[in-house]
């Protein structure tokens, strides 16, 4: 595996599972195995369980690590060739990435959509241009349409509290005050693709992921049907996908209630963190003996050491 970009770049998801648990039981097993290698980690937009857990998981292998924050820390980059270069962008991505490729082994990047033009956010221009300029390999953090470290770290959560039956799973949407990316609800729906589940996710009408990405699952628009006997309840805002980073409506009707959860088969909740309580989700189901929040922030470093450790035994073939 030369990129992480997406999860379609493990050479074997269920692998690169099997790794990220064992290494969760015994996280410094090979805490020397990158050891003089450097992680670069860039950071375009905010973080917190991002940016502690993937610099924890390399400092677990050994890693040195070197963090930046691009928003107040670094020139403004131009993507576009053939440009004059007048603006408020005085550093181009092929010097950039070159440079960065010279300090580190590795570069990881967080990369969030503008949400303004979808065709522009669909394209990855700042991840895919790293990936085109570097030497070196790159790590997706989250980006505009996707976020395999998160998809993987709740496919560890998930693993973690087996049921007697194939397990049903919905991906419910849930209101926000302002639009949100696809990215997590996008790669939590193709991480679905190599679990043994009944998958469905349920959204208002106008609220559909992109069909290329969710293409047979089924979906459902009223959510306490869509609730009804689910093993695992995973709540997310996203943005309109046909009116692209449109808010359609505002109301609390698809707020996750305790009196909502009693439809479920007393359903595990999650959800990637940060949220917003009492309006994603109320204070009843969020502290929730059954709420898995906590552990999936925490299985967010043994997703990351897994990927950096995939990666480095490519490097070392």
């Amino acid at each position: 595996m030369k990129n992480f970009i997406s999860l379609n770049d493990l050479p074997d998801f269920d692998e690169a599972l099997s790794l990220a648990k064992s290494l969760k039981k015994d996280p410094f097993a090979f805490k020397k195995y990158a050891k003089l290698k450097t992680l670069g980690i860039l950071f375009f937009n905010p973080s917190l369980r991002t940016r502690l857990s993937t610099q924890k998981a390399a400092q677990n292998l050994g890693f040195n690590t070197m963090i930046m924050n691009f928003s107040n820390e670094a020139w403004a980059l131009e993507f576009d060739d053939g440009t004059e270069m007048r603006g408020i962008r005085s550093e181009h991505i092929r010097e950039a990435a070159a440079v960065v490729s010279q300090y580190c082994d590795m570069v990881a990047i967080r990369a969030f959509a503008s949400l303004t033009d979808k065709v522009r956010d669909e394209a990855e221009i700042v991840l895919k241009s790293f990936a085109k300029y570097a030497s070196i390999p790159v790590i997706n953090m989250e980006s505009a349409v996707g976020h395999p470290l998160q998809a993987l770290a709740d496919a560890i959560t998930l693993d973690e509290y087996p049921t007697q039956h194939k397990p049903k799973v919905v991906l419910t949407w849930a209101p926000h005050p302002k639009a949100l990316p696809h990215a997590v609800a996008n790669s939590f729906t193709k991480m679905m693709e190599f679990r043994k589940a009944d998958f469905i996710i349920a959204q208002p009408e106008g609220y559909e992921l992109d069909p290329r990405i969710t293409k047979d699952v089924p979906v459902i628009h009223n959510q306490e049907e869509a609730l009804k006997d689910a093993d695992f309840v995973y709540a997310k805002n996203w943005c309109s996908y046909s009116n692209y980073g449109s808010i359609l409506r505002t109301d609390n009707e698809w707020t996750l209630t305790e009196d909502k959860m009693k439809q479920t088969n007393s359903a595990k909740f999650m959800h990637c963190l940060p949220v917003r309580r009492n309006i994603v989700v109320a204070d009843g189901v969020l502290d929730h003996p059954n709420s898995l929040v906590i552990d999936q922030a925490n299985n967010r470093t043994f997703a990351a050491q897994a990927v950096l450790k995939t990666i480095l035994d490519n490097d070392q073939s």
